[in-house]
């Protein structure tokens, strides 16, 4: 009875996943469409509503081709790995109030955890591949998500500090009166922005960028291994608009409602930001991308970390 319960939650878990990524990429689609003034997909289905299922078909029936001087074992496993970790996840991640799998105490170490995890199979598609331009870009996927990972950890680690407990659950809870985006506007900015660099999107989308990596660390995949990446890239959008929303923007509570659409709205407002960007800026070099990370956004979070930690103190020192 408990295993048929767990597969109970994991299935309501996985199908809102997968069909919610299916949507994004239309809508993405859509938007830069508008944007760029031209229609976007219109053929299949009315407005073009079933091309997300008729591209999965696709990709689902198509051969997959293994390169003949590939690693054929670590070939098939590196998209499993990346799709796998953006699935699990959401484990611990509210969408409403006493809606999540598992609400632990020690969620954003599991978080944590997963996404370092997520880093592997990238890396090892990239290598697994014999390919050169796969190899550069899962170097750079790799030293790019390490990079901002560690920014994005300094910045959540100061709501964490402010609400006193790792469990996103209770991180809603206290800011029924205010957001942490009010008072940490500055934090909650680079955030976002470390978001979009860690989940490899434009302007910061430097391991796929095409005319220098023809497509890089994915450019040898075909069929569903490319669908796997590609899952777990969309996946990974919808997790830290969510993880978004839920630190700095008061998760389900809002001004005139309390509920999972509350959250749903903050999250597609964030994913518009990510199709957004990806119409208006263009490509960052390599270099700029890393001095940003590392010189500007990393000793930033870290002073915030410190006058956060010292106020609180000297408050509580005080009372």
């Amino acid at each position: 009875m408990w295993r048929v319960i767990q597969r109970v939650k994991s299935r309501l878990v996985i199908v809102p996943l997968l069909l919610a990524i299916a949507y994004l990429t239309l809508a993405e689609r859509k938007r830069i469409a508008s944007i760029q003034r031209r229609q976007g997909p219109n053929a299949v289905g009315i407005y073009g509503r079933r091309t997300p299922m008729a591209d999965g078909l696709k990709l689902l029936l198509k051969e997959t081709v293994i390169p003949r001087a590939a690693d054929a074992n670590l070939y098939r496993r590196a998209p499993i790995i990346t799709f796998s970790c953006a699935r699990r996840s959401w484990v611990v991640i509210p969408l409403g109030e006493g809606m999540v799998y598992a609400d632990r105490h020690c969620g954003r170490i599991y978080r944590l955890a997963i996404s370092s995890l997520g880093v592997y199979g990238i890396r090892i598609g990239g290598w697994a591949s014999n390919s050169k331009y796969a190899f550069m870009g899962g170097l750079r996927s790799a030293a790019q998500m390490v990079s901002y990972e560690v920014s994005i950890g300094f910045s959540a680690s100061t709501v964490l500090i402010c609400s006193g407990t790792a469990n996103r659950s209770q991180i809603v809870a206290k800011q029924e009166a205010i957001w942490y985006r009010v008072p940490r506007y500055p934090m909650a900015t680079r955030f976002y922005v470390s978001t979009l660099a860690e989940r490899n999107r434009h302007p910061f989308d430097l391991p796929e960028a095409e005319a220098e990596l023809v497509s890089g660390y994915n450019v040898e995949y075909s069929a569903i291994g490319f669908a796997l990446f590609f899952l777990g890239e969309y996946g990974n959008m919808i997790l830290m608009s969510t993880r978004t929303s839920l630190l700095f923007r008061g998760g389900w509570n809002a001004i005139f409602f309390s509920s999972t659409w509350g959250l749903s709205r903050k999250v597609r407002r964030r994913l518009a930001g990510y199709v957004w960007a990806r119409a208006a800026y263009p490509r960052y070099r390599y270099d700029q991308l890393m001095r940003l990370g590392w010189k500007v956004y990393l000793p930033v979070a870290i002073g915030w970390l410190g006058r956060t930690s010292g106020i609180l103190i000297g408050w509580n020192g005080l009372c």
